[in-house]
């Protein structure tokens, strides 16, 4: 995954979420990094003035005020790819198919899959990724206001 530099601060990671960065392979890490920069990043970007970084179900998770729940995590049960994970129950799912139809690989209506090594559609994961930071907001909008 290839990002710009980051003219942002990044806030310090908490230490469950810290320890979990350490626990993954060297370049399941960096990647997983880089997408934390993104989400963080893309949250300023959207004045989101309220970001929560956590552990949910042992993942790195963020949630914005009026948003709804990222996850992402990387598993020794597959260890080439790595999952984008949101709320099942929500609509962003079926809305990133209905608008990236074979820009990402899905599983099911819970996560985007990426192959470690990837070259990451980063404009289109951005749009995913801000959809989910703003999702109550645009929830009944359709296709999510796209």
């Amino acid at each position: 995954m290839q990002h710009s530099d980051l003219s942002l601060k990044l806030p310090v990671i908490p230490a469950d979420v810290q320890c979990k960065f350490d626990a993954y392979p060297a370049q399941v890490q960096d990647t997983l990094l880089q997408l934390r920069c993104i989400i963080m990043q893309l949250a300023s970007d959207l004045a989101v003035t309220k970001l929560a970084e956590s552990l949910k179900w042992g993942q790195p998770s963020y949630l914005a005020a009026g948003g709804s729940t990222i996850r992402f995590d990387w598993s020794s049960k597959s260890p080439q790819q790595y999952r984008v994970c949101f709320i099942c129950s929500t609509l962003l799912i079926e809305t990133f198919k209905e608008l990236y139809p074979s820009t990402f690989c899905y599983e099911g209506n819970r996560a985007i899959v990426f192959q470690l090594g990837q070259k990451i559609p980063l404009l289109e994961l951005k749009h995913c990724l801000s959809m989910s930071l703003n999702y109550h907001k645009i929830k009944k909008l359709p296709l999510l206001g796209n």
